[in-house]
């Protein structure tokens, strides 16, 4: 469905429902000059209310479509699924810069990156660019991909809601400087969370780069086990670094971060190996949720 649809418009996007939900969160919030205490106290809340809330109404939805009758259960849970997690977006983002990257536009490459990373595009080489775009597929694979795919095999479509209102948090304000205190919570909410579904991804990519021609599975482990620590957050390292050393490129985000082995920067081609790395991945995930599935199914009916 994801392949084929890709994504709703914003206005049916259950996404973007959350993060306005966030957003009239942040407006009502106390600003950053009133006591971290407050601040904190009040973060807190978002964090855990607004994935509950969320959760709590997939739930609603889900018991009264199965009331309702089962196949109307069966269409909406895969339409409201598939809202939680993007394979296409995410490929197309990446290979819409490596075809600017391609073309010559640093100009443009520079605009576009400056929508998918956070950090200061304005000096970014081309090499950089083509870093960024696969560090982006890297780590989403995590966000976007496993992490929601797992929670509803683990906890049905609340759980996927509630991880994507996690998630969504955590890139609206699980941010230093301003939201340094209000998105604390969200931010280690996020972390934990994602503490299985990270590892999980890396395993895979692995996997997945094992598998493909032109990327090095060998390589891959030793570095994800390597490099994983190097970047801030406790989860995003595992995936960066594994599809690093698959690529046999570095991956650095400078002042942060140096992933893999020394060598060149690398070059658009190396986006379009991540990103069928992303497709072997999301194969995996996916036989890897139907086997959770099958297994709740089968001991617990």
């Amino acid at each position: 469905m994801d392949l084929a649809l890709g994504e709703p418009p914003n206005r049916l996007h259950p996404t973007v429902w959350i993060g306005n939900t966030v957003a009239l969160a942040e407006r009502i919030a106390p600003g950053p000059q009133t006591a971290p205490p407050l601040q904190l106290t009040f973060g807190i809340g978002m964090a855990l209310l607004i994935p509950a809330a969320w959760g709590a109404a997939a739930w609603a939805v889900s018991y009264g479509l199965l009331q309702l009758h089962p196949l109307a259960y069966l269409l909406v849970v895969a339409a409201l699924l598939k809202t939680t997690f993007s394979v296409r977006m995410l490929h197309r983002v990446a290979a819409g810069i490596g075809r600017i990257l391609t073309a010559g536009d640093i100009a443009e490459a520079r605009r576009q990156m400056s929508a998918l990373v956070s950090r200061d595009t304005s000096q970014l080489t081309a090499g950089q660019m083509a870093a960024g775009a696969i560090e982006s597929v890297a780590e989403n694979i995590t966000d976007s991909i496993v992490g929601p795919l797992l929670a509803f095999a683990l906890f049905g479509l609340p759980g996927a809601v509630a991880y994507r209102a996690i998630n969504t948090l955590d890139s609206m304000v699980g941010y230093h400087g301003r939201y340094e205190y209000l998105g604390k919570a969200s931010a280690r909410l996020d972390d934990l969370v994602n503490l299985l579904p990270a590892r999980l991804a890396a395993a895979l990519l692995w996997l997945s780069t094992a598998a493909l021609p032109g990327m090095a599975g060998g390589r891959a482990w030793r570095i994800m086990f390597a490099h994983r620590g190097r970047t801030e957050s406790p989860n995003a390292g595992w995936t960066m670094a594994a599809m690093a050393g698959g690529l046999g490129v570095t991956l650095e985000k400078v002042g942060h971060y140096r992933l893999g082995d020394p060598a060149p920067e690398p070059e658009t081609h190396h986006i379009g190996r991540a990103n069928r790395a992303l497709y072997v991945t999301t194969a995996l995930t996916a036989a890897v949720a139907i086997g959770i599935l099958w297994l709740r199914w089968a001991f617990w009916p």
